[in-house]
Parts: structure tokens; C-alpha cells; sequence
């Protein structure tokens, strides 16, 4: 036993050496060659271990993103444990099935439609090879539906698990493809003759949406297979509807083996909502009366405790952010991508020391304008229990004039 944790160790010893030489400037093909000589076979689990060691030794997650490419290079051809089991793929309508379908047609359409368009405009930057172009990558952009499904209903699954580095790293590196999809085609709307530097941005675009799938098939989804439960299978499926599917429409309708898993789960809700009564100050509801008002306030609301983890989200018919079930109990931090982290732990640490009590941001999307308030949640003694996020859409607000004081017809 000693000398297979001693191996493992010296095998992530040498796994370590070689990334930070990738890091400190020498090419593939310098570190190729002994990687080749002294690994035999590199775990799945192994990768994420050293992801996670290099992380948690204070490099940055931006520069593990960084080396993510070249070291997928390196592993490219050299893994030997990274073969799936081919079950859950061949069950229809099970998640990793729609996954594995969706990048197969996402290796489709650009095969038959974005590499042609993209030749043609190579050729000939008309008006019309332009347009074909922008329709290409404006259908591309449908990728981020694949993505999002990825980050906010697998990724808090393998977190819980402990596998925290690689979904950091790869929501980065999602982040990067979906910023060069959206660049490409903002080039393409307002084109100005610069065929060259738009040609360059597609194919660093494309390149990069390939080198994604090859990482998901060869390192994300075995990590998928061997770490979620089937329940945990199950709630990934029930809430893809509320994300969406990239290119395709799973048809199949996919239940665990476990044939009683539905009605057990309906009793035990069914229970607690029947026994459920929450006194308040000033006044007392059942536990359905309180979820089904929250639900029909025209507003998000989301709650993090005083441990930083997501307690509580509101399903309102107005919702403006999607929220799957599975971001519950999860960090605050682990539900954005890296570019924004540090916003959102500088807003915890200003509510957490007591410097501010609340903290407002408004954006556009298309035609809503959203306004998002985040307020410090303390109890009558000032003692921090959390911090809440409140999201409403206020352009119908905008529009406001005068005064009604009198009821609709």
C-alpha cells in the first residue's frame, strides 16, 4: 500500500514539475517527451487532484485556466483511465446522453455550417458571405444553454463531492468561448473590412469550442460518471428544462431504477407541507401558504446564509436569473464565474464586518432594465444571519407618469 501512495504521490510530484515549466515559458514539445517517458497512466482523478493541489498551493485560477489548454495538449493521447463506462450514455433522455448528443451536434454544425461559412468569407468578405458568417456564429452562441446546464446543475454535484478546481477552471475557460463567440459576431454586425482580424477571432473562437468538447468527453464527464449518485442524476434532469438544450430536444423521458424514487419523494414533501406552520411575530402561516406568496411576488429573491451558502431562492413567474433546486447548499461564490468572485466576496465582507448594510446594481438585458439590491439580513441584535438579493425588472416602472388613484376596468 505504501508503494502505491508513494507512486501517486511522485507521479503528481512530476505531474506538478511539468505544469509549472509549461507556466514558466517552455513550449509542449520541450516537456512532451518526458512526460511520455515517466507517466505511464494518468487518472481522471489524478488531473483534478493536481488542479485542486496547484489551486490550493495559491497559484491563481486564472493561471491554472490558462495552462488548461496546453496541459490537455500534453494529457491528449496519453490518458489511459479516461474511458466512461457506456451505459449511462446509451440510456436515452438520461443527462449525460443529452450531453454527449448535444456535442455531437455541436461538432455538426460547425463541420456542415460555421467551417464553410467561414472559408467563404475567406475567400470573399461579401455582403452575403458575411451574413452567412453571422448566422453561423449567432447559432453558436445557442452553446451557452450546454454550458450553463454544465455549471449550475453538475458543477455544485462534484463540488459537494470535494472536486472543486477543475469546475472553476472550466467555467473560466466557458466564460473565454462564450466572450469569443459574442466578439466575433459583434465584428460581423458592424463589419468594416477587416476580414483578417475577424477570420483570426473565428478560428481562435472555433478552435476553442472543439478543445472544449475533447475536455468535457475525456475529463469532465468520466469525473460526472463516477461521482453522481442516481438521485443526484435525477435532479440534474428535472431541472434541464428550466436551462435549455444546445441544438437539440431530448425526446426520451429517462427515470432512475429505483421505481419508487417519485412516489416516496411526493409522500415526504406532501408531510411536510401538511405539518408545516411557522409562527411569526405577527402572525403564523403553513408552510404552503408562505412558499406559494413568496412565489407570487414580481420579484427574485435569493437567500445566503452566514456561511456564505445559497439557503433559499423564490420561483416567480416574472423570474429574471434561472436558479436550478441544485445551487441550494451551495457556496455563494462557487454560483459565479471567476471574473466575478471578487465582487461578490467584497460584498459579503462589507456586510459581514458591518461597513455597509446594503448594495445596489442595475443593468440592461434586451428590454428590461434590472435593478439588483443586496441587503444584509441582521437580527435585532445586529448579528449578521445573511445576506438577500433582490431582482425586479423596473423599465414599466420608468414609464410611469402622473397619478392612478383609481381602479383598472
Amino acid at each position: 500500500m505504501s508503494e502505491l501512495i508513494n507512486n501517486r504521490e511522485y507521479r503528481q510530484k512530476v505531474l506538478k514539475e511539468l505544469i509549472m515549466e509549461l507556466h514558466e515559458g517552455k513550449s509542449v514539445d520541450d516537456v512532451k517527451e518526458r512526460f511520455e517517458k515517466l507517466i505511464e497512466g494518468v487518472s481522471v482523478a489524478e488531473i483534478s487532484e493536481l488542479e485542486q493541489r496547484l489551486i490550493m498551493e495559491g497559484m491563481p485560477v486564472e493561471e491554472v485556466q490558462r495552462l488548461c489548454d496546453v496541459h490537455a495538449a500534453v494529457f491528449k493521447g496519453s490518458i489511459e483511465d479516461i474511458h466512461k463506462p457506456a451505459s449511462l450514455e446509451q440510456i436515452p433522455g438520461h443527462p449525460m446522453h443529452t450531453f454527449k448528443l448535444e456535442n455531437k451536434e455541436i461538432e455538426k454544425r460547425i463541420e456542415t455550417k460555421v467551417n464553410p461559412a467561414l472559408e467563404a468569407f475567406k475567400e470573399s468578405d461579401s455582403e452575403e458571405n458575411v451574413g452567412k458568417l453571422l448566422e453561423s456564429f449567432t447559432e453558436m452562441l445557442e452553446i451557452d444553454k450546454h454550458y450553463s446546464r454544465k455549471e449550475n446543475l453538475v458543477f455544485p454535484f462534484l463540488e459537494k463531492a470535494g472536486i472543486t478546481a477543475p469546475p472553476k477552471v472550466m467555467w473560466g475557460v466557458d466564460d473565454d468561448i462564450r466572450d469569443l463567440l459574442k466578439e466575433v459576431k459583434v465584428l460581423l454586425e458592424d463589419y468594416k473590412g477587416n476580414k483578417n482580424e475577424v477570420a483570426q477571432k473565428a478560428d481562435e473562437a472555433i478552435d476553442q469550442v472543439k478543445e472544449m468538447i475533447f475536455k468535457e468527453e475525456n475529463i469532465l464527464f468520466p469525473l460526472m460518471v463516477d461521482t453522481l449518485s442516481e438521485d443526484e442524476w435525477l435532479t440534474v434532469y428535472r431541472d434541464s428544462d428550466e436551462i435549455g438544450y444546445t441544438f437539440i430536444t431530448p425526446t426520451a423521458e429517462w427515470k432512475p431504477e429505483r421505481a419508487d424514487f417519485d412516489k416516496e419523494q411526493q409522500e415526504e414533501e406532501k408531510a411536510d407541507i401538511e405539518s408545516g406552520v411557522i409562527r411569526f411575530e405577527t402572525g403564523f402561516m403553513s408552510v404552503h401558504e408562505l412558499e406559494t406568496l413568496l412565489n407570487h411576488l414580481p420579484i427574485d429573491i435569493t437567500f445566503v446564509d452566514k456561511d456564505d451558502r445559497v439557503k433559499y431562492f423564490s420561483q416567480s413567474s416574472e423570474r429574471i436569473f434561472p436558479r436550478p433546486k441544485s445551487v441550494i447548499g451551495r457556496t455563494v461564490q462557487n454560483c459565479h464565474p471567476p471574473s466575478s468572485i471578487h465582487v461578490v466576496n467584497k460584498i459579503v465582507e462589507d456586510f459581514k464586518s458591518g461597513a455597509k448594510d446594503h448594495e445596489d446594481f442595475w443593468i440592461r438585458m434586451g428590454e428590461k432594465f434590472v435593478l439588483i439590491r443586496y441587503f444584509a439580513v441582521r437580527d435585532k441584535n445586529g448579528q449578521y444571519l445573511g445576506t438577500v438579493e433582490v431582482s425586479q425588472d423596473i423599465a414599466p416602472f420608468q414609464k410611469l407618469e402622473g397619478e392612478k388613484r383609481l381602479l383598472s376596468d
